[in-house]
């Protein structure tokens, strides 16, 4: 099933030895260890965390005792089972790849199909579809390029992604959180909390990444899919999915660079690049070179570094920009920043007569040093204006589709976007944004519905009943985020 191997210094900087070590630097760094590496069964799925079958927990167990193993057979771990539970896990509602195939209709003789694609798979006839280009807005204006594969290739890349959690989750780093199984987004924001709060940080490395998932070089990715794997069929398909190309206003154009963003397997493919690229090397740099404390947390391409001392934070950004150039990577200028921030950083400019501390962004909040109602330091989490005024927007256009409709299907639609919005937004101190957020919504559908006929009759008194029958009250829904990661951790 695998064979034991050493890997290439160069590639690998540091290497995590044995469970012992890998668990001792999880609680150095004061994050859980990923959920997937627990000896529970669960049923399989999307990914391979917790509830794995037999066959798959002896991969986990094998990963998690040889850091060295390299494992030679894990195709035949996608069974039919696995392909039916890929398929089911995909949304039927999805956009169709390039071969217009919708879930829906794969379904009408779906064993059939599977069975057929199984084969194939097995057999070596299999091959990638060249995935279709969609652009979707980004907040800033920008438009950010998807590329949605086929059915099929959904299928498969989901089933062999769930193969390959079974190894890599064993191997990732505990300040890793994005797209991994039974990690959410509020998760990396508990994990950054807590860091700041626990941990000497007085300044903060707001990282972003240029155009991260196409400039990833597919070289070094192969390189570093091969320190685990060598079931060769693995890293064909792997290569196949690569080199499919995608195809914009019927033509079709090679991807020698990057993954397409928006494909089942690029997650997990971008996690392996960024695990081998930054990670291990921030593991060895922190132990290495820092003189004060450090933390990290990372959310695909995304990441924040907090520092004690000024010095550790200019010498980590001039070695990570050195690090990125070796493998094709590069920060992005204009949004990568380095600002004061921590619970001296208020009184520290104020005493040197400057302005009150910057902000930075994470998973949609603006983190904000504030105070609480003793003075104390608070780190505040408030909503992107600029998502909120993005959201706003999207509803006043639905809103406009939908005027005609009947009041009550028009209430449940809203209730269930202001619910959406309150369950990801509603955290501690965020109050007066949420709040925000229901009174603009509730003052699109005023519009909306005035605008059904001029022989209306609505005002704003009628407008609020409507809006407390059908819209949640604005309340806080999470927990203060360093008490929810001490229950976690």
């Amino acid at each position: 099933m695998y064979e034991h191997g050493k890997s290439d210094g160069r590639v690998i900087p540091a290497k995590l030895a044995n469970k012992a070590t890998q668990a001792a630097a999880e609680s150095a760094e004061e994050r859980r260890p990923a959920k997937g590496n627990t000896d529970n069964t669960t049923r399989p799925g999307r990914s391979a965390g917790r509830g794995v079958t037999n066959g798959l927990d002896r991969v986990r167990q094998a990963a998690r005792k040889d850091k060295d193993a390299r494992f030679t057979a894990l195709l035949h771990h996608v069974d039919l089972a696995r392909l039916r539970a890929a398929y089911r896990a995909i949304n039927p509602k999805a956009a169709a790849g390039v071969d217009g195939v919708t879930w829906a209709v794969y379904g009408q003789d779906l064993e059939a199909n599977l069975q057929d694609l199984h084969q194939r798979l097995h057999i070596g006839s299999y091959r990638a579809r060249p995935s279709r280009r969609v652009y979707i807005p980004k907040a800033d204006g920008r438009q950010r390029p998807l590329g949605i594969a086929a059915l099929e290739d959904k299928i498969i890349q989901r089933a062999v992604v769930e193969v390959l959690n079974a190894v890599y989750e064993e191997d990732f780093h505990g300040f890793s959180y994005g797209f991994r199984p039974g990690r959410k987004p509020h998760d990396a924001l508990d994990a950054l909390a807590a860091g700041i709060y626990k941990k000497k940080v007085n300044w903060i490395l707001d990282a972003d990444i240029r155009s991260f998932f196409t400039s990833l070089d597919q070289g070094w990715l192969m390189k570093f899919l091969e320190h685990r794997i060598a079931d060769k069929r693995i890293l064909r398909l792997i290569k196949k999915w690569l080199k499919a190309g995608v195809i914009e206003n019927g033509n079709w154009s090679q991807t020698p660079e990057g993954t397409p963003e928006g494909g089942s397997a690029s997650p997990l493919l971008a996690n392996v690049y960024l695990h081998y690229v930054l990670d291990r090397w921030v593991w060895q740099w922190r132990r290495r070179h820092a003189r004060g404390d450090v933390i990290i947390v990372r959310w695909a391409d995304d990441f924040v570094v907090g520092f004690e001392h000024l010095g550790d934070a200019k010498q980590f950004l001039k070695d990570l920009r050195e690090r990125f150039a070796k493998f094709s990577l590069e920060l992005h200028a204009g949004k990568t920043r380095l600002i004061q921030f921590g619970r001296f950083a208020a009184q520290n400019r104020k005493e040197r007569g400057l302005a009150k501390p910057e902000t930075f962004d994470f998973l949609g909040f603006t983190h904000i040093c504030g105070k609480g109602r003793s003075g104390h330091f608070w780190l505040r989490r408030i909503t992107i204006s600029k998502r909120m005024r993005a959201k706003l927007h999207e509803v006043n256009d639905q809103l406009k589709r939908r005027r005609h409709l009947p009041v009550p299907e028009q209430g449940q639609w809203l209730a269930s976007v202001v619910r959406g919005h309150f369950a990801y937004y509603a955290v501690p101190g965020n109050m007066r944004a949420i709040n925000a957020f229901r009174i603009q919504v509730t003052r699109h559908w005023f519009k909306a519905l005035r605008r059904r006929s001029q022989r209306h009759r609505l005002n704003w008194e009628r407008m609020n009943r409507l809006a407390m029958h059908w819209l949640p009250p604005a309340r806080i829904l999470h927990p203060y985020p360093e008490v929810r990661f001490a229950v976690s951790t």
